[in-house]
């Protein structure tokens, strides 16, 4: 076939076919049994093949696998953050005027840098807690991971300016400095804006309060500071209603209103269904059932129904989006528009982009987008450049590969790793 046969992907642009094109030339020296293979991840936008004498052809596109999907879920979920953190808070026509009519396009000179924000460590801290869950049940046989993740807070909350003997609460009793590795990372330190709702919630716990909970709330809020960490809950069982359960648990920690909570749930629930290869409308429809045997589901079952319907009628503006489904500062929002985004586009850059330009809290909606987007596309569809720009990227994929080990076949048991992940 000759290159003027090649039938490339409509829009492909001259240079992108150059670029392939020297790509797999120069990939002739290698033998014919290595060069029949699926694209390297981020190379390109879809696999081909070249034969021993240098045709070109199209290559089925291999399964994803289980970490695929974990990896990507938590890398976009960081890459989703950092797109949004600078552009949160500042109204359309603002973002339009600073970076042209699409607003935010990705990383770079006069856009965002790649730096996270207090989204991505809760994140990271949550996931942290959930090994360290794990750990016990297998060591102990105490099944009950909320106070963990409890703990795994309280370590959030030394980071971003307060002594451990003030942040810890009763974790901090005995023990002069937090234990486990991921307090020791100097980056995780910065503080980022972080929520107010949160640090009180957990300032509370600490100066020896009970902890949140749906039966003892300790505020009223419902703001965006539990869907935007709950992600890894999705790891935590095979079961989704007990995902479900315990997004709601963890989240109701810091946020004592139902769709502060739920909201959480409903991502934890998602997740889960997408990491298995369910598709994102499959997974709404499993969880409205779930969703609405819990008091005060209403919130977010509005919304997450008029993100369905706004997605039927294709891209609409920012304007538009705002308008149905609000500005992603409060959970119901929040999930709302990151499932809007995810269903009117099979793209995850494209996703996350229309995730995090509107007038709203970009950083978070653009989160949890990517938590969505990533769990179905995996990690290979997150754009290179953006990936090479990420703040943490080392640490976030670390703190992501221990717990596929650990919520796997063969966790490890060896005294390093129980050093590492200390089970409570």
């Amino acid at each position: 076939m000759a290159m003027s046969e090649w039938e490339w992907a409509p829009g492909t642009g001259q240079e992108h076919i150059d670029r392939i094109t020297r790509f797999h030339m120069d990939s002739l020296a290698v033998p014919v049994e290595q060069r029949l293979r699926p694209s390297d991840p981020g190379r390109h936008d879809f696999p081909i093949g070249l034969d021993e004498s240098g045709r070109k052809f199209p290559m089925p596109l291999p399964a994803l696998t289980w970490s695929d999907r974990v990896l990507g879920c938590v890398l976009a979920g960081a890459v989703g953050d950092a797109l949004g953190a600078s552009i949160e808070f500042l109204p359309i026509d603002m973002i339009r005027r600073q970076h042209g009519e699409r607003g935010v396009t990705g990383f770079g000179p006069g856009g965002p840098d790649g730096t996270v924000t207090d989204d991505t460590q809760m994140t990271l801290f949550t996931l942290e807690g959930l090994i360290r869950a794990h750990v016990r049940d297998r060591v102990s046989g105490v099944d009950d991971p909320v106070p963990v993740v409890q703990h795994a807070l309280q370590r959030w909350l030394h980071t971003q300016g307060f002594d451990w003997a003030q942040a810890g609460g009763p974790f901090a009793e005995g023990r002069s400095q937090p234990d486990g590795w991921l307090i020791t990372e100097r980056g995780l330190f910065a503080r980022r804006a972080p929520g107010n709702t949160c640090v009180t919630a957990l300032r509370v716990y600490a100066a020896g309060n009970p902890a949140g909970s749906m039966a003892n709330p300790l505020n009223d809020s419902k703001g965006c500071g539990g869907v935007m960490r709950a992600a890894p809950v999705a790891l935590w069982s095979t079961d989704p209603e007990v995902v479900f359960a315990l997004g709601a648990a963890t989240a109701a920690l810091t946020h004592g209103h139902p769709s502060g909570y739920l909201s959480a749930a409903s991502l934890a629930f998602l997740v889960h269904g997408l990491l298995k290869g369910t598709s994102l409308p499959d997974c709404i429809a499993a969880l409205t059932p779930v969703l609405t045997r819990w008091p005060g589901h209403e919130e977010q079952l509005a919304r997450l129904t008029a993100a369905v319907r706004l997605a039927d009628e294709g891209p609409v503006s920012p304007e538009r989006m705002a308008e149905e489904l609000g500005g992603g500062w409060v959970g119901e929002e929040t999930l709302a528009i990151a499932v809007y985004a995810m269903l009117v586009t099979d793209d995850l850059p494209e996703a996350l982009r229309i995730s995090v330009n509107h007038s709203g809290d970009s950083d978070s909606t653009g989160s949890v987008c990517g938590n969505l987007a990533g769990a179905w596309h995996g990690v290979a569809a997150i754009p290179a450049e953006w990936l090479e720009r990420l703040e943490l990227r080392p640490t976030i994929t670390a703190v992501t590969r221990d717990a596929l080990a650990e919520f796997g076949t063969n966790p490890p048991t060896d005294d390093a790793w129980l050093e590492r992940y200390p089970g409570w």
